[in-house]
């Protein structure tokens, strides 16, 4: 009897050991992450002002609020990638993109980020409200949707203190059906949306008495 517990006691360690040594083997599924990469926008039509903004860290839509890389191929259905991800989340995407853009501009005195103890005048705050791939029969778009708002820092009057509000929408066809492609076509959907908040934020700011 002892023989025999002893033999099924060897037999299920060697089991065991046998077991965790080929789930030490059996290598992890690869993921493949992706980035958003564009030029800094040109715009060489304005001239600079003495102005200093903050951008504060965007926000993002419950259904987008992960590096999960997001299709859509049905109405009101979200599906996501296994193995194709974002390195990171759309509002860290969008808060580094639009505070990069706004400063490499050289439109502006000054543009930090929350993350700066440095002081501003004014603050750009928001959201990405759609950060997606639509699948179509005609093909995939990149869905891009950001809303901003521009505040004045320290504005008491709240009526004052919201110098504009706006919402940016972008849709483009990916030239190539592969979540790279779909990185590519999102990038330039980021620059397009980055120039029109750019324009509209100089716009606002440029007749204002200084600070």
């Amino acid at each position: 009897m002892k023989k025999r517990q002893t033999l099924l006691l060897v037999v299920f360690c060697a089991l065991f050991f046998w077991g965790g040594c080929s789930a030490l083997k059996k290598p992890k599924p690869k993921i493949d992450y992706y980035t958003l990469e564009y030029t800094v926008p040109k715009i060489e039509d304005l001239k600079p002002i003495d102005k200093v903004i903050r951008v504060d860290r965007f926000g993002v839509a419950p259904a987008y609020d992960s590096n999960q890389m997001i299709f859509q191929d049905q109405s009101f259905k979200r599906d996501e990638y296994v193995y194709f991800k974002w390195i990171a989340n759309p509002g860290s995407f969008a808060t580094y993109f639009l505070a990069r853009d706004l400063r490499d501009s050289g439109l502006f005195k000054a543009v930090f980020t929350y993350k700066s103890h440095m002081a501003a005048s004014y603050a750009l705050e928001g959201s990405v409200d759609d950060f997606f791939e639509l699948d179509t029969p005609e093909g995939w778009d990149a869905v891009l949707g950001v809303s901003v708002t521009l505040v004045v820092i320290g504005e008491p009057d709240v009526s004052k203190r919201i110098l504009f509000q706006k919402s940016y929408r972008a849709r483009r066809r990916c030239r190539e059906e592969h979540p790279r492609g779909l990185a590519e076509t999102m990038s330039e959907a980021m620059q397009e949306v980055s120039i029109k908040i750019i324009r509209d934020v100089y716009t606002v700011l440029k007749d204002r008495k200084s600070d």
